[in-house]
């Protein structure tokens, strides 16, 4: 059997690279108004070649149309963003894990947080998370409600959904209860230090 050409492969699934340098300044915003799902990791600015010699800085770009398209009309589109001609995606969950470096710890690793979703991209809508991926969120949702301050669960939900951090907003609202009582019992706890400590100063 002839390979397959792959101007006749068709997925729903696309990625591709994009170099700042030549992309055109507005290609975020032909990004958005495509209105295509889209994912856009960080900045990878400190890859290096085989060779040892640094990467030119880039972003990976995941793409999800409505249904299978064709290899010709992503290409069109990857080439008024000046970007490489694109990948079909066997497996969306290994490439916005790829953005991070998550599972590639000999290369340098990307802040999660610094993923950017656009049109309604969420990584939770196509993929199940496993339980240990579940708990690795829980426990980085645990640590911003500290370093931040939260004191109340909606103003938990506020902050993910300004901040587009999807997968931890579906983590968040399919753990209200455990989120609420955290929060609830770390306001509580916050505010008998605040009066142990006003009744010391007092005493002294």
């Amino acid at each position: 059997m002839a390979e397959t050409k792959k101007e006749n492969v068709k997925k729903r699934n696309w990625t591709f690279v994009l170099y700042p340098e030549s992309a055109p300044a507005d290609w975020l915003e032909r990004l958005k108004l495509s209105g295509l799902m889209s994912a856009i990791s960080p900045l990878h600015d400190k890859d290096i070649n085989p060779t040892g010699e640094p990467k030119k800085a880039h972003y990976h770009v995941l793409l999800v149309y409505s249904g299978p398209t064709t290899y010709n009309a992503v290409a069109k589109f990857t080439a008024s963003l000046n970007a490489t001609i694109p990948q079909a995606l066997e497996s969306v969950r290994g490439m916005y894990r790829y953005f991070s470096h998550k599972d590639n710890p000999e290369k340098y690793q990307y802040d999660e947080s610094d993923i950017l979703n656009v049109n309604g991209f969420n990584i939770s809508d196509l993929i199940e998370l496993t339980k240990s991926e579940v708990n690795e969120i829980k426990a980085n949702i645990l640590k911003l409600i500290r370093e931040i301050g939260i004191v109340e669960y909606s103003d938990l939900i506020d902050f993910l959904t300004d901040n587009e951090m999807m997968a931890e907003y579906d983590v968040a609202i399919n753990n209200t209860f455990f989120f609420n009582t955290y929060i609830t019992s770390k306001r509580n706890s916050t505010s008998f230090t605040t009066i142990k400590d006003e009744i010391k100063r007092k005493s002294n």
